[in-house]
């Protein structure tokens, strides 16, 4: 890449049509350097034509889902989901998958304890685990590069302790944001630059070296791709990583991704999806809450599909039973890993019968999981890592996953899943404490994520952006349909009205579990307002985290431009 004119002190050195207007430090300048925003607005300037394409493409097939058409299996694709084709050969190195534990990036020190969990992989998310404010995504850059070089560590000065990493460590993964996300702190040609492609281009720029100095030893570089609802979306991304491993010089296929299929569009398109990254795939993972989220989005003007009260929208229901035997059949026939569900809970350090109770059910999910045949699956706090890897290990009786084979346990029958299977309306209740339970999570999660955390403990679970998104949706959908619920044997309607008493008593509610003072500084009112608007509003919102953006970006004085020579 061509040398530049060094860039004034305490500026960004920035290439033509590229506006960095985010705060400046040296620590990020290490990161945004000439070289790092040339790439990324190379690979802006590529593709966004091909992004915009795709986001219509969602949009125009909303649409058809609001004038009551449903997701199908799409029937010019047929010969690609009765090929024989397979994805590329798993590298040895991350063969065994059988526990990933999953965090945001950034604070420092939840990356090395990440890596040092004993966990098989750590997914560095700077998607739904992390509040995009500028701090946390460059922090998040600067931890990961220094996590591939070895050399992160962190000094506690409050306990007086240093964290370092271990001699072995967890496999690095990482997980950008979706097509769908800005990147409001830099202007590429005018206009804010995609959020995944800042992510994805900054970390590899950074880190190809390491990566080429490490084929063969499982360094990767790995990714996990969310969001996507289509086929044509990973073939966007197939590209860029295409053009990735060009500019580095690397090998074609170096590049590996597995995809979250957390969209109810994107079950139907499985097959595809691994087809267009079939040099690039390791799989697939069942991104459960996500899920549960875009069945309501999709069936957002259906009164047929209410949900019932979400802690009831488990994988008992037959639609994600469904999707999970399908997830797995898929990637199997494909020769890829077929990745489980989070695990939510965190320990309970103040009752050892409520803990030993959270980690039963963490064990029968995860039975549950490897006698349906998947290879791994999520965690989202170490200490539930020895009860997960017990259960699969034990069932796998030494194989690194079970691709190729039978389902290690009960459930060996061949299962066919159709397109009404998918979409079977979940049962349940629908009940006043259901609606409760939704504003006061959402609440809190959203007043968090506001104040830059987009990792939050509540109530013994470790909730992201997919539950704020799951009890935003559910009250919607039931004030737009005026859904029955129960209140203690009495039935009411779900009525703005109703929401609006709920919120002031769960927001007093929330001001007792949080203390005062707590409550006064934090952002709980702010986030009770954009909560009540989003469950009320006339046309449901795609994202939570999109309409409340803008709350978290903060431009420079003036814009970075003054700095550019």
């Amino acid at each position: 890449m061509a040398a530049s004119t060094a860039a004034a002190p305490g500026c960004y050195d920035m290439p033509e049509g590229v506006d960095v207007r985010g705060r400046y430090d040296p620590a990020f300048a290490s990161v945004l350097t000439r070289g790092a925003l040339a790439v990324v607005a190379g690979l802006q300037r590529e593709f966004r034509g091909a992004v915009r394409h795709a986001m219509e493409q969602r949009r125009e097939a909303q649409r058809r889902y609001d004038a009551c058409e449903s997701p199908r299996f799409d029937p010019a694709t047929r010969f690609v989901r009765e090929g024989s084709w397979r994805c590329a050969p798993v590298p040895p190195a991350v063969a065994d998958r059988t526990v990933e534990i999953t965090g945001p990036a950034e604070p420092r020190k939840m990356v090395i304890n990440a890596l040092n969990s004993g966990a098989k992989v750590f997914m560095a998310d700077f998607e739904d685990a992390l509040s995009p404010t500028w701090e946390n995504l460059m922090n998040g850059q600067v931890n990961l590069r220094d996590a591939v070089a070895g050399t992160i560590t962190y000094r506690d000065a409050a306990r007086g302790r240093e964290y370092r990493l271990n001699d072995q460590t967890a496999k690095l993964f990482v997980r950008p944001r979706g097509w769908h996300l800005p990147e409001a702190h830099i202007l590429i040609d005018g206009e804010p630059a995609i959020g995944c492609l800042v992510d994805f281009g900054l970390y590899f720029f950074h880190n190809h070296a390491a990566f080429r100095a490490g084929q063969g030893a499982g360094l990767g570089p790995f990714f996990y791709l969310p969001k996507m609802e289509h086929s044509r979306e990973a073939r966007i991304w197939n590209g860029v990583f295409e053009r990735a491993e060009q500019t580095a010089g690397i090998e074609r296929g170096s590049i590996r991704a597995t995809v979250l299929v957390e969209t109810l569009p994107a079950v139907f398109q499985m097959d595809e999806i691994l087809y267009e990254l079939r040099d690039h795939s390791m799989g697939l993972n069942c991104g459960r809450w996500d899920y549960i989220f875009s069945y309501v989005k999709t069936f957002r003007a259906h009164p047929d599909r209410l949900l019932p009260d979400r802690a009831l929208v488990g994988m008992g229901q037959h639609f994600m039973r469904s999707y999970s035997h399908l997830l797995i059949r898929t990637c199997h026939r494909r020769g890829v890993h077929a990745m489980g569900g989070m695990a939510a809970q965190i320990p309970i350090k103040d009752d050892a019968a409520a803990n030993e109770a959270a980690l039963e059910l963490v064990r029968k999910d995860k039975l549950r999981e490897v006698r349906a045949g998947h290879d791994g699956t999520w965690a989202a706090h170490p200490g539930l890592i020895p009860a997960i890897r017990e259960v699969f290990e034990g069932h796998l009786g030494g194989r690194p996953n079970q691709i190729g084979d039978a389902p290690a346990g009960q459930e060996q029958e061949p299962v066919t899943v159709t397109a009404e299977d998918l979409i079977q309306p979940p049962r349940g209740a629908r009940t006043v404490d259901g609606l409760r339970l939704n504003a006061r999570v959402g609440v809190q999660y959203l007043a968090a994520w506001l104040a830059g955390s987009g990792s939050v403990p509540l109530y013994n679970l470790m909730e992201d952006a997919a539950t704020a998104e799951i009890s935003r949706v559910q009250n919607w959908q039931w004030l737009r349909h005026g859904a029955a619920l129960d209140a203690g044997g009495v039935e009411v309607r779900a009525t703005p009205e109703l929401l609006a008493r709920v919120m002031e008593e769960e927001m007093a509610r929330i001001q007792g579990e949080v203390g005062p003072e707590r409550f006064r500084k934090g952002r709980y009112v702010e986030a009770g307002r954009i909560f009540s608007r989003q469950c009320t509003a006339p046309e449901l919102d795609d994202f939570l985290t999109l309409d409340a953006y803008n709350l978290i970006v903060v431009h420079h004085p003036g814009g970075a431009s003054p700095c550019k020579l």
